[in-house]
């Protein structure tokens, strides 16, 4: 690996580290108030069934040790995360997240690695673990998105975290170059779909947190007529 490509890496872990640790005010919320409410757990399970394919990928592919080291660790701060999701969501919720979503990601991810290693060899296997890639983290791109109908619906973008989406965006981009100079289209290609879904998000929240702000200075105002009226 050289320097540009190394120095992409570190600066990729060091980010990427701060979208993994971006939902922590998400979940503090959680904790306090004992209930998932409108959150959804979609988004931290498909991160981590992403983070766990490109662990793979990154056996299989030399020199790929700073792929290997932060999605380590985004496994396990994905997983704490879900368990938290897991504790304090309701029963159905609980059920339903677990036999929907969780069993069938553990069963894909062993599929992949049993399908890949037994009809597959060398570079082939590489190149479709790669594809794999691409396609899973450009979901854990678009994962967050779930939530954009309600915002747009609510106007209100209480359920949208700000920091995840701000982080994922800067990791795009830096994640972007980095597979610009190791000639990579399997990281290339998501994070430059994952940068645009990123100012999107961005534009979305900022548009709608003014709103929100001028709904509540409207609604300020009118209670305040109203005890102007009560007054008189």
């Amino acid at each position: 690996m050289n320097q540009s490509a190394y120095a992409f890496g570190i600066l990729g872990n060091v980010i990427s580290l701060m979208v993994y640790f971006a939902p922590v005010p998400t979940f503090c919320q959680i904790y306090q108030r004992k209930s998932t409410e409108g959150f959804q757990s979609i988004p931290y399970i498909i991160s981590l069934f992403s983070a766990l394919c490109w662990i793979y990928y990154a056996v299989l592919k030399p020199n790929s040790i700073v792929l290997i080291t932060i999605n380590s660790a985004g496994c396990l701060i994905q997983i704490t995360y879900i368990c938290l999701y897991l504790f304090y969501a309701t029963r159905d919720t609980k059920m339903h997240t677990l036999t929907m979503v969780v069993l069938p990601n553990i069963i894909a991810f062993i599929l992949i690695i049993l399908l890949t290693q037994l009809l597959m060899e060398g570079d082939q296997r590489t190149y479709v673990v790669g594809w794999i890639c691409i396609f899973f983290s450009l979901l854990a791109y678009v994962a967050p998105l779930c939530i954009v109908g309600k915002v747009i619906r609510t106007r209100s973008v209480e359920y949208m975290p700000f920091l995840l989406s701000l982080f994922l965006t800067i990791s795009a981009a830096v994640w972007f170059f980095y597979g610009i100079v190791r000639s990579d289209l399997s990281i290339l290609i998501p994070n430059m779909l994952g940068f645009i879904f990123g100012i999107l998000q961005l534009t979305l929240y900022f548009i709608y947190k003014n709103a929100k702000e001028n709904g509540d200075e409207e609604m300020n105002e009118i209670i305040a007529i109203e005890e102007d009226n009560r007054e008189c």
